[in-house]
């Protein structure tokens, strides 16, 4: 059995990546729908810490919490403002169904999955050291060319992005001192 602390870390971690997923669905405003959206991500990772997946967790960090939130970030400033205003109606005809549906997936998980414990030396026994290892290995070795490939072509798409609000801004302004004279 784990120690209090880890246990109710869990649950902790459990909550607040609920509360800010849930958050993240009834929100309208965009900008805190995309913090909440982080803050999810981060508990996340909380939650692979707690479960001894330490390698899962830093990538969760890296990945969603910085590259994902910082594309959603650019999204959001690259588009023209437009409302969100979702009819309430539309939560009611989607998520009663879809929360059934999971609620019913969840039911069927836990009423035919046996659940085996690792106890005692099988922990022990369990060396993720060698995962980790080779997952680097993998991802600097036999896969660096297409790592390599995916870093630059979203620096490209990063560039691209700053020069087409770049030439918006130019006609926009060129547009006014027409307009003035």
């Amino acid at each position: 059995m784990e120690s209090l602390g880890i246990v109710i870390a869990f649950y902790v971690l459990s909550a607040i990546t609920i509360g800010s997923a849930l958050a993240v669905f009834l929100l309208r405003n965009l900008v805190h729908a995309i913090v909440l959206l982080v803050l999810a991500f981060l508990g996340m990772a909380g939650l692979f810490l707690t479960l001894s997946a330490d390698f899962i967790a830093i990538s969760q960090i890296l990945i969603y919490a910085g590259a994902i939130s910082v594309l959603l970030v650019f999204a959001v400033m690259l588009t023209p403002l437009g409302s969100r205003d979702n009819a309430n109606s539309l939560y009611i005809n989607i998520g009663v169904p879809v929360g059934f549906l999971i609620s019913l997936l969840i039911g069927f998980m836990a009423w035919n999955t046996t659940w085996d414990e690792l106890t005692g030396n099988a922990i022990k026994e369990r060396d993720f050291s060698d995962t980790i290892r080779e997952i680097g290995n993998q991802l600097l070795d036999k896969h660096l060319l297409s790592f390599e490939v995916a870093s630059v072509l979203l620096l490209f798409a990063l560039i691209g992005a700053i020069i087409l609000v770049k030439e918006v801004k130019k006609e926009k302004d060129d547009l006014i001192t027409e307009s003035e004279n």
